[in-house]
């Protein structure tokens, strides 16, 4: 049985309060997620004093503050994540946190992780793909705003520094908060694969579990969603994410689909096999039959059960001479 990693995006959820991104860890690890998630950046790192904020950030947190400073106000500080790091081990729940520059990928590397996650916007950074691909680590890279090609020319970067393919996960994704269902274009996962990575996920924004639910099951093999404590909380991505109990319906849900895939194989499966004799039919005679009375369409038929001679061999039995009476609904025998 295959196991989906599934990855809780805390993100920034915690709005700058190291109090609350702990209590993240725990609600990720009851709800059963595999990984949870930060982002760890120096904003005046990542973002200019003139850079604008998206559409869905100035319906999330107004107009006032520029997005520097709207990032300046929820993100933590790098010395929080070695502590974070403490307790998701503690707590037995793997720890993640996409860095989103250079400076941030120095804190993370000391601390360890076992996924680098490489964002959407940072798939064109050059210096960035360059400095994460020669720390030889495992990559999970999502692909949001992204042409084929763009992947490709990534991924070429990524291996002319170190990693190859084969260590690298990528991530169908679409960047909008929430992503309408009709954005979602899960069929493009199936592009991904065609370039020949370890494997391919899925990164979800949309509102709800349905679309992650469906992404595994056409095969992905990563899930990160968003989740947040309480998504009426201010800050830019609460309203896009799920509150726990929804994470672990959603972790519920997956594990159900991961078994239900089960093998490419078409087999009686055993819980099965007793409801054959119950379903399937048999040759039964259709009216009394007397010993040396030949087998005709109209003194024979088809009834359940099905541990008598299986209709499919019908027109074998027909012709034949019954070796004995026969009652009305008596399997028919033939010694």
């Amino acid at each position: 049985m295959k196991h989906t990693i599934i990855i809780a995006e805390a993100g920034v959820n915690h709005n700058g309060n190291l109090e609350l991104a702990r209590k993240m860890i725990f609600a990720a690890k009851e709800a059963g997620a595999d990984y949870v998630k930060f982002q760890t950046a120096v904003p005046e790192l990542v973002i200019s004093q003139f850079a604008p904020k998206a559409e869905y950030q100035k319906q999330t947190t107004g107009e006032a503050q520029s997005q520097l400073e709207m990032c300046r106000a929820i993100h933590l500080p790098l010395t929080d994540y070695a502590g974070l790091k403490a307790l998701c081990d503690e707590v037995g729940i793997g720890f993640m946190s996409t860095p989103f520059d250079l400076v941030s990928i120095d804190c993370l590397d000391a601390l360890g992780m076992d996924y680098w996650k490489i964002p959407s916007g940072e798939i064109t950074n050059l210096p960035y793909l360059r400095k994460i691909a020669r720390l030889g680590g495992k990559i999970i890279l999502s692909t949001g705003m992204s042409e084929l090609h763009e992947v490709e020319e990534a991924l070429q970067v990524i291996e002319r520094n170190g990693t190859p393919r084969s260590g690298v996960i990528l991530l169908h994704c679409t960047t909008q908060y929430p992503t309408p269902m009709s954005s979602v274009n899960l069929r493009a996962m199936d592009a991904l694969r065609s370039l020949g990575c370890a494997a391919v996920g899925y990164s979800d924004h949309t509102q709800g579990i349905s679309v992650p639910i469906a992404a595994v099951a056409r095969g992905a093999a990563v899930i990160e969603k968003h989740f947040t404590l309480d998504r009426s909380l201010p800050g830019p991505d609460h309203k896009a994410s799920l509150e726990p109990d929804e994470l672990a319906a959603m972790v519920r849900a997956i594990r159900d689909i991961e078994q239900a895939l089960g093998s490419a194989e078409k087999k009686v499966d055993d819980v099965e096999r007793p409801n054959q004799t119950v379903a399937r039919k048999s040759i039964v005679a259709a009216r009394p039959i007397k010993a040396g009375e030949v087998f005709t369409d109209e003194n024979i038929t088809v009834k359940r059960p099905g541990n008598g001679i299986s209709p499919m061999r019908w027109d074998a039995v027909l012709g034949l001479t019954a070796p004995r009476d026969f009652l009305p609904d008596e399997l028919i025998t033939l010694s």
